[in-house]
């Protein structure tokens, strides 16, 4: 009798070992409530643009297949229009409960959906407005394009270098004006003359606009652009080029030389789960090199002697904070002192960029 007691017993303890374990075990991409997670992404352009696109459409892929989490988007949708309202409409009905947006011009109408719907997190690329439930995030991009203006103001023989630009933002003169400061660091004749697009992404009108600066002889090809059109530009011509987001030099190797490029994997990753551990914050993000969110492909063979050394130095300083792309003296383009010796632009003073640094042969339009 004891022994048949005992064994009852013991048949009960693993029966409730059992039930426990699948109390506390869920499914990957449940959320801590039991709620399955279901990821939603807004592209301004395609997935293979092998640029802008195609770094976050890599992300996603990496987010599903670390998390278990199922994701849907949607590719070229205008950021010019409050078409995406009924992109991101479509992704809630679906079941999306995060949506990453990846385009400055979303902004307004993220901010928009996230008033409508408080339960849903969104997440908006480079942007500046946010909600309990809305937060903004970039990367410190300017780092590697000051590194990559090392490289072009080593390379440049004529010392003019075109700058194919989407639109006067902040984010975009920023980018210019980092790389101009790298470029100046090591060739102070060196000037960087600007051309604008009005476009994302257009590798018509972006790659016009690079044969233009090329006429006008500028023998170094650089781009805040989502196409590799004035890369192929550059290499038509037998000159040199400055990518932007991917590392493609695969796609144009006679010509390329580095370029800054994008990692979100780990970001992207790291706030969906978040989201399942029910730890989510609307907590704004601006990364460096020193988180990997951003980086600098590595140099090719068209690089210059020395270009190596000198971005490797750089690089260890901006990522130690020794050095800040942005430290004083800055001068405008009229030769006026912006940033004095021995101080440094603020993060908000970055943020809202409406000027450009000596070097720079372009202008903005009148406000």
């Amino acid at each position: 009798m004891k022994k048949r007691i005992f064994c009852l017993l013991i048949a009960v303890l693993c029966f409730t070992m059992l039930l426990t374990g699948c109390q506390d075990s869920k499914k990957p991409g449940t959320s801590k409530d039991g709620k399955d997670v279901k990821v939603g992404f807004v592209f301004i352009g395609t997935g293979n643009d092998a640029g802008y696109t195609y770094a976050h459409e890599q992300a996603r892929k990496y987010v599903e297949e670390k998390l278990g989490v199922e994701t849907i988007y949607q590719e070229n949708v205008s950021d010019s229009d409050n078409s995406s309202i009924a992109v991101m409409q479509s992704l809630i009905d679906q079941g999306c409960n995060v949506i990453f947006a990846n385009s400055f011009g979303f902004m307004e109408y993220v901010h928009e959906m996230a008033q409508e719907y408080p339960d849903v997190k969104f997440l908006h690329c480079s942007g500046y407005m946010d909600a309990e439930n809305m937060l903004n995030y970039f990367g410190r991009i300017y780092q590697p394009r000051y590194l990559s203006g090392i490289v072009a103001g080593m390379k440049t023989e004529t010392n003019k270098i075109g700058y194919v630009a989407a639109y006067p933002i902040p984010e975009v003169i920023r980018g210019i004006n980092a790389f101009t400061l790298g470029v100046r660091s090591v060739n102070p004749d060196a000037t960087v003359e600007v051309v604008w697009t009005s476009t994302w992404y257009d590798p018509a009108t972006e790659k016009n606009a690079a044969i233009a600066l090329l006429d006008n002889n500028c023998d170094v090809i650089a781009q805040h652009q989502d196409t590799t059109a004035p890369q192929q530009a550059a290499q038509e011509r037998g000159k040199w080029a400055i990518g932007y987001n991917c590392d493609t030099s695969d796609i144009v190797p006679e010509a390329f030389l580095t370029a800054p490029v994008w990692n979100w994997a780990p970001y992207y990753a790291d706030q969906v789960q978040k989201v399942i551990d029910g730890t989510w914050k609307s907590e704004n993000y601006w990364g460096g090199m020193e988180d990997g969110i951003v980086d600098l492909a590595p140099l090719t063979k068209n690089a210059p002697e020395g270009a190596q050394a000198k971005v490797d130095e750089m690089k260890a300083k901006i990522i130690n904070g020794e050095f800040d792309v942005f430290d004083g003296p800055i001068k405008d383009q009229s030769g006026k002192i912006r940033v004095p010796e021995g101080s440094s632009l603020t993060d908000e003073e970055k943020l809202s960029f409406d000027w450009f640094v000596e070097g720079v042969i372009g202008t903005l339009p009148e406000k």
